[in-house]
């Protein structure tokens, strides 16, 4: 494969990221709660991406039980509850800002980093924690004039969805060397689907879950967003630096945002757009390794 061909499936499967919002929101108007499409998102993509692996890597979903535990962290800790701390911003405030916030992320990873794995804080990482922690702010109304209209459950909920997003990468590092990250997504999501399948409150819908296009905006949110974006980004990483990867990630957002604005009504002021600059040279900071050192960890997007 050629070095732009990788380029564009990483750079496609990230765009893809940015679609969510219009299944999310359109499972809301169906009737949905964020939580009950946090377990719509897990079944479904569980489903999808075990049938992927079972037709074309079966091998993939070999694992040691010892490692279940690691696998329980990037599953429910991580991704059912950032899903649901994602997906309530959208309902109480706007995908925008949601989308916003789930960027703190990376500051959490960085944090998390240095107190689990000794990492040090070197100069990017610092300068990136700075501009996520002044976008944020800016985003949010804090910033210049402390005059913000959201709430602080909202606030406080979207800086969750930061934390259990980053929650991902530290679960995660622990069995990234041992499987392909096909495998840690596809049993991520079984974890997180043996919670919410009793958990999730679909039984109760479940004539609503038998409605065709129900069906379909459910699918959607697992093959699109979920499964499809990032075999496609997982394929191109295979070929290119995964530094260089991770800064494609930041298509994502802007797909979201623009999906926020253009389809949903999303207002952004000028101080709030500001913001999302900052928070977007955040990741382009961090993902670039310093000369010198061994101890960056990626900290952009793993998934969505």
């Amino acid at each position: 494969m050629t070095r732009n061909k990788a380029y564009f499936f990483a750079f496609s499967g990230a765009a893809l990221w940015g679609f969510i919002g219009l299944f999310v929101q359109a499972l809301y108007n169906a009737g949905f709660t964020p939580w009950e499409t946090v377990a719509i998102r897990a079944i479904f993509s569980a489903l999808l991406i075990v049938g992927f692996l079972l037709i074309r890597h079966p091998s993939y979903l070999k694992i040691n039980i010892k490692d279940f535990p690691y696998f329980i962290g990037t599953g429910v800790l991580s991704i059912v509850f950032f899903n649901w701390c994602y997906f309530t911003v959208m309902e109480e405030a706007s995908l925008s800002l949601a989308v916003v916030l789930l960027y703190t992320g990376p500051l959490f990873v960085t944090i998390l980093s240095r107190f689990i794995f000794k990492e040090w804080f070197t100069k990017r990482k610092i300068v990136s924690l700075f501009l996520t922690m002044t976008g944020c702010a800016f985003a949010v109304g804090l910033l210049p004039a402390f005059n913000t209209s959201i709430s602080f459950f909202v606030i406080i909920t979207g800086l969750g969805s930061g934390f259990f997003y980053a929650l991902y990468s530290i679960f995660g590092k622990y069995v990234s060397q041992r499987y392909s990250s096909l495998t840690v997504t596809a049993y991520s999501f079984i974890c997180a689907s043996f919670l919410m399948i009793p958990a999730g409150g679909l039984i109760g819908k479940v004539e609503l879950l038998l409605d065709m296009e129900i069906i379909l905006y459910a699918i959607g949110l697992a093959f699109v967003p979920t499964v499809l974006g990032y075999i496609l980004y997982t394929y191109g990483l295979t070929y290119i630096e995964s530094s260089r990867a991770s800064i494609l990630t930041t298509i994502e957002p802007v797909v979201a945002i623009l999906i926020g604005v253009t389809v949903f009504g999303d207002i952004l002021g000028g101080w709030q757009i500001v913001g999302v600059l900052f928070v977007l040279a955040s990741i382009f900071v961090v993902s670039e390794p310093e000369k010198h050192s061994d101890n960056h960890i990626s900290s952009a997007s793993e998934f969505t």
